[in-house]
């Protein structure tokens, strides 16, 4: 495996590098947060060590970074913060495991090569289409056939959700719960409001319908 080890202590880390060459692997070891995040975004691991105290930019924010870019590289942080809410705030971070020191190697070697044996997710989608429809998630941008359609925000989370499971019929409830985070239905016609004026911006202005509604079902986005 080809391994990243990010650990300020110096002889912690020299000891993580010995034991896991002598097992084969090769290793990287850095001891500072920022310089440790860029060569992580730049070259291919297997998985990685992250203390969470380290110094210029500290674990956690390191590997939240890692994540909003879509790199998803597992991570075993490597601590002496053992609190359950240490741990918890660890793993909501985007860590994949969580050891505290004092460890045993043998435990360290085991938990990486589990974490290197799980199968990789893929990186969330950042662009989404239909047809000629294009979302574009990290510039808040929706296009079709080149034109640039003004979405206010309730409509822009309403697309988005029909997008990503585009061919799927997505029932009134469903929409009520994804979108406006309800629960119960309120007797009011917000989204049929809403998919209506979705339709006068994505699909009046253009030859083709995408928005489908299914008779008794609810609403879905053509295939």
């Amino acid at each position: 495996m080809k391994i990243l080890v990010l650990e300020d202590d110096r002889t912690t880390g020299d000891y993580i590098v010995d034991g896991l060459a002598r097992e084969g692997h090769s290793v990287d070891l850095l001891t500072e947060g920022r310089e440790g995040l860029i060569r992580a975004s730049t070259a291919d691991y297997d998985v990685m060590v992250v203390d969470r105290m380290l110094p210029g930019l500290d674990g956690l924010s390191l590997v939240r970074t890692l994540r909003a870019t879509g790199n998803r590289t597992p991570v075993l942080f490597l601590t002496s913060l053992g609190g359950v809410d240490d741990r918890i705030e660890g793993l909501n971070a985007g860590g994949d495991d969580y050891l505290t020191k004092p460890f045993a190697f043998g435990e360290l070697s085991a938990r990486l090569a589990a974490l290197a044996r799980r199968p990789q997710m893929k990186a969330e989608e950042t662009v989404l289409a239909a047809g000629d429809l294009k979302m574009d998630l990290i510039r808040r941008r929706v296009t079709r056939g080149g034109v640039e359609i003004d979405l206010l925000p309730r409509e822009f989370a309403l697309l988005e959700h029909l997008m990503r499971r585009k061919g799927r019929v997505q029932t009134r409830t469903m929409l009520l719960e994804a979108v406006w985070d309800l629960n119960f239905d309120p007797q009011t016609n917000v989204v049929e409001t809403h998919i209506s004026r979705l339709r006068a911006k994505v699909d009046k202005p253009f030859a083709q319908e995408l928005i489908e509604t299914v008779r008794g079902a609810g609403y879905r986005i053509a295939e």
